[in-house]
């Protein structure tokens, strides 16, 4: 089916009055399991999609590429784009969703805590995560890789990191899932859903207010320890910033390496290829993270409004237009990356590697957790290699989640089958 012949879901059409209407449809549950050959159909149709949602869909690598670090589209309104009327206690994001100079204060205060540096410094603490997670799973041998791996692993990271117990990660993965499902845009959630979002960011603020009076009276070696010290300095950051970027962290610092995980595993399944060429050359570990990132992205977009007139891709912008980067369509932009259909572990390998993926976005937004993102990932293809395990999918139809924004996998049962019995002492 042509790209003019396709089903229309939601309603978005090109604004062209002299070509043939040309509809997307990529979001609409049936596509949820692929959505790339929609997307491909609307990224050759045109490189601007108007929408219902009063915002242009983005489709080309070069023009998100261009918004991303264009600092005249604002990141701060997101919140009114997709969720106007919103009370900030019901979607609290802290710097995600600001400008400097408060986005670069915030940003400031737990950017150390996520330099390459200080990420390789906790090698050897997800080392031993992975190594238990997988003594669990080659036990069971059948297993669902989203609860048995995807979601503990950057869990109980980004948790320790911050000073949560473990005892609580059931809850903290409860209300994450629901903030995570809420990052969509309103129109297109459920009324329950946008209840569910509500009330957990609620139950996390209340959470992480009680967790902080904890560490303000016994301090520990945590990052909320060191935000509590530094807001009772007052002019750098107040309760409902600290409060705000504490739910932040938790979410964005393991949601988007859920995906990541659930993703990687599932194309080295579908390559098996890659995998044997993977498990020859395990130096190609970390260049197969970034083909992971780039071939099925576990965030598919963002939003950036215009402070002032501007053009993009043929188009006007007024002030306060918005925009929603396709990060999904552009990363299979073929004018970005050669062949980019195929999953290829070496892309980022060599002296000349592919175009930077925008995953993680660019600019002054770069994901802070990318290189945490990336450390879990590739000890986990480590240990695949290091045991040599076989993975075999338990069904050919996986359950997605409904999420748009952070798409990914809700459930994926799977067979491990350690080949190396010599791997683990």
């Amino acid at each position: 089916m042509s790209a003019h012949e396709t089903d229309i879901e939601p309603d978005v059409a090109t604004s062209h009055a002299d070509v043939p209407r040309v509809v997307f449809d990529a979001f609409s549950p049936e596509h949820w399991p692929n959505p790339y050959p929609r997307y491909a159909a609307a990224r050759e149709a045109d490189p601007l999609f108007p929408t219902p949602l009063g915002v242009h869909l983005v489709t080309r690598y070069q023009d998100c590429a261009a918004v991303l670090q264009d600092d005249n589209w604002s990141h701060a309104h997101e919140a009114e784009l997709f969720h106007p009327g919103v009370d900030t206690l019901d979607l609290p994001t802290s710097f995600l969703w600001m400008d400097p100079p408060d986005h670069t204060r915030l940003r400031g205060l737990v950017s150390k805590t996520f330099t390459p540096r200080t990420v390789a410094d906790l090698r050897p603490r997800i080392e031993r995560l992975v190594t238990d997670l997988f003594d669990a799973i080659v036990e069971a041998r059948e297993v669902d890789v989203v609860t048995a791996l995807a979601y503990p692993l950057p869990l109980t990271v980004i948790a320790e990191l911050l000073g949560a117990p473990a005892e609580d990660h059931p809850d903290l993965q409860r209300w994450s899932g629901a903030l995570a499902r809420g990052f969509d845009p309103d129109p297109l959630l459920l009324p329950e859903e946008r209840d569910a979002r509500s009330q957990a960011a609620r139950e996390f603020v209340a959470y992480f207010r009680d967790l902080i009076a904890r560490r303000r009276a016994e301090p520990a070696d945590d990052l909320i320890s060191g935000l509590a010290a530094v807001e009772e300095q007052g002019d750098i950051l107040t309760e409902n910033e600290m409060l705000a970027t504490c739910v932040t962290l938790l979410v964005a610092g393991h949601e988007t390496s859920v995906n990541l995980v659930a993703n990687g595993i599932l194309a080295l399944i579908r390559h098996p290829d890659q995998y044997a060429l993977l498990r020859s050359a395990p130096r190609l570990a970390a260049p197969a993270v970034e083909e992971m990132l780039r071939y099925d992205s576990p965030v598919h977009m963002t939003t950036r409004l215009a402070h002032q007139r501007t053009r993009l891709a043929g188009h006007t912008f007024s002030a306060g237009d918005g925009v929603v980067l396709l990060f999904g369509s552009a990363n299979r932009d073929p004018a970005a990356f050669p062949d980019p259909e195929r999953f290829d572990i070496t892309r980022y390998a060599g002296q000349t590697p592919a175009k930077r993926h925008l995953t993680f976005s660019l600019g002054i937004h770069y994901c802070l957790g990318a290189p945490l993102a990336r450390l879990e990932m590739e000890i986990v293809l480590r240990e695949l290699v290091r045991r040599g395990i076989t993975m075999t999918p338990l069904t050919d139809d996986l359950a997605y989640r409904r999420n748009l924004v952070l798409r990914g996998i809700a459930s994926f049962p799977a067979r491990f089958e350690q080949q190396n019995s010599t791997a683990v002492p």
